[in-house]
């Protein structure tokens, strides 16, 4: 649990950095800055009201508010210790003077505007949802097919039934074949999905519907989490196999299951070929959706992976820390014949902030080629 106490104390030691130049910079008396203090404080510590889900008991107002107000000061706090880092840097340096750092009631003012104007930025990015479009040929595909490909879309507190319909209105524009979605469909609690009828937003969409788990699926309950896939018509593959014409769509259990199947055991015929045998000349799509060991796709000669999960780390400079971890972060990706799709993601975790990051969509055209074409290519 090493990251949880990281996740805690780093922020914590942020804000105690950061109500040390709140209280030099305001020139205000002593109640009016710890009152100031409390606020940005008290804003983080609402966070954690959603993640031990006690806003399941409040009334959904309220829960709402607390949850965007929590999270959302997460992003906030990281910016206002970025800038207050880069303030003492020019103070170090002498290319600052010191008495803008105290009492300073213009630059406290400057400081707000700054803020203000750089996360309406980032929820107005958020909001715009960029139309990713992905070309394939093969010649494992005798016809065109177009695939829709969503990645986490986080419903719940702050992605709410009418969000929903406007990104169902987006796909079903799109007129896809089949849409898939490679996990977090549910953000942290199943709660407000089932008061307002969310299911019922996905039996709008034109097209059948195929999703593997992600590790929100299993935080908002599992069982929950299969039985909301029912009711909104999804067909769920969880460590599963389903052939639907010339594709063969494979759904990885997310990680966050310790016993799930490895994909060479989820591939194989029940008589022990190989994973080659059992997917045969179909073109093959996996979803998982966190993008470790893309390794084993290549392995499998799985044509293509879809994967969501890191978000591109939502703001940057989050989004460097991500590229750090992971292969791939985002984007397209190729490792030997089979390719990957690493998606930042439809919706988002917490606050509706994208800075330096996108919310997208995908869409993938398959397009058949000769089947004496020895290699496949890719626009």
């Amino acid at each position: 649990m090493m990251w949880m106490l990281a996740f805690t104390l780093l922020p914590l030691l942020a804000i105690a950095y950061i109500s040390w130049h709140v209280w030099c910079l305001l020139p205000l008396s002593a109640g009016w800055k710890v009152l100031a203090i409390i606020l940005l404080a008290g804003s983080f510590l609402l966070m954690f009201a959603g993640i031990f889900r006690s806003t399941d008991s409040m009334p959904m107002p309220l829960a709402t508010a607390v949850y965007e107000i929590g999270t959302s000061s997460v992003f906030v706090l990281l910016y206002l210790f970025m800038l207050f880092l880069v303030l003492d840097l020019g103070r170090l340096l002498h290319l600052l003077p010191r008495t803008l750092f105290y009492h300073n009631g213009l630059m406290a003012v400057g400081i707000t505007v700054f803020m203000f104007g750089l996360f309406l930025y980032g929820n107005l990015h958020y909001k715009q949802k960029y139309r990713q479009e992905l070309t394939i040929a093969s010649s494992k595909i005798t016809k065109p097919l177009r695939l829709v490909l969503l990645s986490d879309l986080h419903l719940g507190y702050h992605n709410q039934h009418d969000e929903l319909h406007r990104w169902v209105n987006i796909i079903n524009e799109e007129q896809p074949d089949l849409v898939l979605i490679a996990g977090d469909i549910i953000d942290g609690s199943i709660r407000p999905l089932k008061e307002q009828k969310m299911y019922e937003e996905f039996l709008r969409l034109k097209a059948p519907v195929y999703a593997c788990l992600g590790n929100h699926e299993y935080f908002s309950g599992e069982p929950d989490a299969q039985q909301f896939y029912r009711d909104a018509g999804i067909h769920l593959l969880q460590d599963s196999i389903a052939h639907v014409g010339e594709l063969c769509l494979i759904g990885r259990d997310d990680r966050t299951n310790l016993h799930r199947k490895s994909l060479g055991k989820i591939l194989a015929k029940k008589s022990g070929e190989t994973s080659s045998a059992a997917v045969g000349d179909t073109f093959s799509i996996l979803l998982d959706h966190q993008p470790y060991h893309l390794e084993q796709a290549e392995k499998q000669k799985i044509d293509f992976q879809f994967s969501g999960h890191t978000h591109h780390g939502q703001v940057w400079p989050i989004s460097w820390i991500t590229e750090s971890i992971y292969e791939c972060a985002f984007g397209f990706h190729q490792r030997g014949d089979t390719r990957y799709y690493i998606s930042s993601g439809i919706g988002i975790w917490g606050g509706k902030f994208r800075i330096g990051t996108r919310s997208e969509y995908v869409v993938l055209q398959l397009t058949p080629t000769e089947r004496q074409t020895p290699a496949e290519t890719v626009e």
